[in-house]
């Protein structure tokens, strides 16, 4: 694909923010609340950690703003970060995305799709499903972006709707829960707490998806202004929804029934909707993941394509079909998921992917400190709002975030730098075998 031919930019600033709003609102919001419950027993610190996660994720989203803007290619951390810093910093990020850091999230949301179907129709098979999906959507995607981009908006459309129904319908409860949403004396203590520190792990990981633009960045329409609008739009948008579908969860069902539990969004709609709720939000929840598949589908082959451009011993990955679509990375990426999704490894490699992801986005937004000093002319269409404190602060919340991450996962976090360290390795080498072929 010619990213200097005007073509090749098909995406506009709605479905832009679509791939955002569907990569980022996934099954995190439907499974981590649980978690956060085993050890935080009140409201007013739940909300607060869902709200301290947008934050962050909103000022990551102004510093890839400015870093994309400058640098519109797609290829995400691939493309900035050979720019910023070195190509092999680049390469780690690209080898991380395009391996594991788009393809676990997909199967993640294909399985839970197939958990919530079965739980309709039990004479199903969930693996079945979770495989004939990711097939699916990777055939869409790999045949035509006309429908691609049009799945795209209507199943984001359709996960937006059904939130919101389910928020409205919280609300309109008889009895609601006998609990407070104020600050009381022990919050102040549980805010302070290790257990506040590693929930936001969980709330990381729901807000995943909030960079998603920068990845389709040479496909975008006047990138210079609809990036930044798709990211800080989509990102702050998100933040809402979030805190009010967690305040309906509150609102309506008994902690005692949603602690340590995995599918409250289930619980949450039986008490709503009464004993068929749980089939109700099964079925909706099975459909509002199938936008995040579809988002994450889309946007990993991107990656390898540019990767493929920039490397000969991966030309392979840059060849596209008459559509202008990247065929061998569709091939790749559904490779790697059906490996996920049959040998039931994924949740594992994803926890991987998500510590080295967290690494990987904090070194992309210091850049913006980076790209300041060394490039102080560089065109910037647009500069991140409240530099460099936003930056600090990103930075810093995401290092309070790997400390208990490394501190109770050590042995997750190892292999987590063991995925960085591989990526080099297989930068080099791909390097000597080049040279020595010249």
């Amino acid at each position: 694909m010619s990213l200097k031919k005007n073509n090749s930019r098909h995406i506009g600033v709605w479905t832009a923010s679509a791939f955002v709003i569907s990569s980022m609102i996934g099954t995190g919001v439907f499974t981590s609340l649980g978690y956060q419950l085993v050890d935080i027993n009140t409201a007013f610190p739940i909300l607060l950690l869902w709200l301290i996660g947008g934050i962050i994720s909103l000022f990551g989203a102004f510093s890839y703003s400015e870093l994309a803007s400058a640098f519109p290619r797609s290829g995400g951390e691939y493309s900035i970060l050979s720019k910023v810093y070195h190509p092999a910093v680049g390469f780690i990020g690209g080898f991380v995305s395009s391996t594991i850091g788009f393809s676990a999230p997909a199967v993640l949301a294909a399985i839970a799709l197939g958990k919530y179907t079965v739980a309709i129709f039990p004479q199903l098979n969930s693996t079945i499903i979770a495989s004939v999906i990711i097939i699916l959507f990777n055939l869409i995607h790999s045949q035509t972006l006309k429908y691609g981009r049009l799945i795209q908006d209507w199943t984001t459309i359709g996960k937006i709707v059904l939130i919101v129904f389910f928020i409205i319908s919280g609300l309109l409860i008889d009895s609601p829960q006998n609990i407070s949403f104020l600050p009381i004396p022990n919050d102040g203590s549980l805010i302070m707490s290790s257990s506040f520190a590693v929930s936001l792990v969980w709330i990381s990981y729901a807000y995943t998806g909030w960079n998603s633009t920068v990845y389709i960045a040479g496909e975008v329409k006047n990138p210079q202004k609809n990036i930044h609008y798709s990211l800080l739009f989509s990102t702050a948008f998100v933040t809402v929804l979030y805190i009010l579908l967690n305040f309906i969860f509150l609102f309506s069902t008994p902690i005692s029934e949603m602690r340590g539990m995995i599918e409250v969004g289930f619980i949450a709609g039986v008490n709503i909707f009464g004993d068929q709720g749980g089939r109700i939000v099964s079925g909706g929840i099975a459909l509002l993941l199938l936008s995040t598949i579809s988002s994450y589908v889309f946007i990993g082959p991107r990656i390898t394509q540019v990767i493929g451009e920039d490397f000969k011993y991966l030309r392979f990955f840059s060849k596209v079909n008459n559509s202008g679509i990247p065929i061998n990375g569709f091939i790749f990426q559904l490779s790697i998921s059906l490996i996920f999704i049959l040998t039931s490894t994924f949740e594992q490699v994803l926890l991987y992917a998500g510590i080295t992801f967290i690494i990987i986005n904090t070194i992309t937004v210091i850049g913006v400190i980076v790209l300041r000093f060394h490039q102080p002319a560089l065109n910037r269409p647009y500069k991140s709002w409240g530099y460099p404190w936003t930056q600090i602060i990103f930075t810093i919340s995401n290092l309070w975030i790997l400390y208990f991450t490394f501190k109770n996962q050590p042995f997750e976090s190892l292999i987590g730098i063991g995925i960085i360290l591989i990526s080099l390795i297989f930068y080099f080498s791909g390097h000597r075998i080049t040279n020595k072929g010249q």
